[in-house]
């Protein structure tokens, strides 16, 4: 499979970073709760009153001052994600409206969380780099040495907790979109994927570790060799005289 071209990966890059803040907007104007370090940003603009997408920035850059002594190495795609979502953010919410009943506020909520994966298929398909908040819990996981579930786990109940008290929106979307999230990324990911990496088997059933068929084909076996004994003369240590080596199986005990 060839690589695709740069540019079309740079406009799937940045076409994923605009509806992911797109996303995010659509659940603040639900009303209705927010992912976890949506939550952190609702509760630190209330308290600061910056706009929500400049706050987005702020944390984003914040977070990605943290990987210098993690030592993660940030891409193109990384110090993009820091400017683009939260532009795209504070963009969206100037078009949405304010919404009172509870049928639309369900349908924005219902949308942003499926948009989000659509979002983050696009733009980690793309890989052009990780985003600033994923670099922080690989880069935790590897300094600590424990498992990604549980530091993107202790991730999140943290920053939720932080961005509760900050008064941040809480309440089902929050649930829902934690639910909802990982299946839906997997599956456009899967989609979206320009790295070719999708059609390679699992590495640790073939790195290093060539199939039979690969090292019968560099010995000149043939793919599969056929039942029958090959005769092999080979020289007697004791009596100097050549003689059949038997299989090991038909041997005779005697």
């Amino acid at each position: 499979m060839s690589p695709t071209p740069l540019p079309c990966r740079l406009a799937q890059l940045f076409a994923g970073l605009v509806l992911f803040g797109a996303s995010t907007a659509l659940m603040v104007a639900s009303g209705l709760g927010l992912a976890s370090w949506d939550v952190l940003h609702q509760g630190l603009a209330r308290h600061t009153g910056l706009p929500l997408g400049r706050v987005v920035i702020i944390v984003g850059a914040l977070v990605l001052l943290a990987w210098i002594p993690l030592r993660q190495r940030p891409g193109f795609g990384t110090a993009s994600n820091v400017v683009v979502v939260g532009l795209a953010a504070d963009a969206t919410l100037g078009f949405l409206p304010t919404l009172h009943a509870l049928a639309p506020r369900v349908a924005l909520l219902l949308g942003g969380i499926a948009l989000n994966g659509v979002a983050t298929g696009l733009y980690v398909g793309a890989g052009l780099g990780p985003g600033p908040r994923d670099g922080l819990m690989t880069g935790l996981s590897a300094r600590t040495g424990k498992s990604l579930r549980l530091t993107r786990t202790g991730i999140e109940i943290a920053v939720l907790a932080v961005g509760w008290l900050l008064g941040g929106t809480v309440g089902v979307g929050t649930v829902l979109f934690a639910a909802a999230i990982g299946p839906l990324a997997q599956f456009f990911i899967d989609r979206f994927d320009l790295t070719g990496d999708h059609n390679a088997p699992p590495a640790h059933h073939h790195q290093h570790d060539p199939s039979r068929t690969d090292r019968d084909r560099r010995r000149g076996l043939g793919a599969r060799p056929g039942p029958r004994t090959r005769r092999v003369r080979r020289r007697s240590r004791g009596s100097g005289r050549d003689r059949l080596a038997i299989p090991r199986r038909t041997r005779s005990s005697v």
